[in-house]
């Protein structure tokens, strides 16, 4: 696949075909995405790959957080705000994703649904979670692990996999901390589930959108 064709084309995936991801698969993309650049070469990112039994656990407990309303605690504080004109792309998608799979815009019973599959991780076979020193500048240690996310995302693509960069992942520190032997010392800094995509599915096919290159861009001269 072309580069430009890979950054087009990707997508978000939040439905999963009920087939694994084979160890060697995952260890071939984690290789070739560590030649993503980062600060100084420094590599700041630890990876933790979970599939099988202990990940069906770790659903089922992120799934129960959620239901029992349990307070999202995440190590690095996410955003509870946005500008205006990044609320709107943000409540856009909402929006796509709900009527995508049929929640009405008062129907509370059925976004719980969904974000309890969200919080089950759309049912991915694989959790890559993405672990950084608590000793570290945050800043630049993030925007490192964001490098290597894209590159991981694109090399997903290009290999016929699906996935999803998403909070849900680790909305509920303590339960991963526990689960997988993570320290104190590591912060969680995001997590990506992967999976074979499940492209009939309607979550899968609205249609995205971006803005153009004058909302973002400002030439001198």
């Amino acid at each position: 696949m072309e580069l430009r064709e890979a950054i087009r084309t990707r997508r978000s995936i939040r439905r999963f075909l009920p087939k694994p991801v084979s160890r060697g698969i995952i260890q071939e993309l984690i290789s070739a995405c560590l030649w993503a650049p980062s600060w100084a070469n420094s590599q700041p990112w630890e990876i933790v790959v979970v599939t099988g039994e202990p990940l069906e656990r770790f659903k089922s407990a992120n799934k129960e957080a959620l239901l029992a309303g349990q307070t999202s605690m995440p190590d690095i504080p996410m955003p509870t705000k946005w500008p205006e004109g990044l609320q709107k792309r943000v409540m856009d998608l909402m929006k796509s994703i709900s009527e995508s799979v049929g929640i009405g815009q008062d129907d509370a019973e059925r976004r719980l649904d969904y974000y309890a599959t969200m919080y089950h991780l759309f049912n991915a076979p694989a959790l890559i979670l993405f672990l950084i020193d608590r000793g570290l500048a945050l800043e630049y240690a993030m925007l490192d692990v964001g490098i290597f996310l894209q590159t991981f995302l694109l090399s997903a693509h290009d290999a016929g996999l699906g996935a999803c960069v998403f909070s849900g992942t680790i909305h509920c520190p303590e339960i991963i901390h526990k689960h997988f032997a993570i320290p104190d010392t590591k912060l969680l800094a995001m997590g990506v589930v992967l999976g074979w995509p499940d492209m009939n599915a309607p979550i899968n096919n609205f249609v995205r959108r971006r803005g153009k290159v004058e909302e973002f861009v400002r030439w001198i001269p």
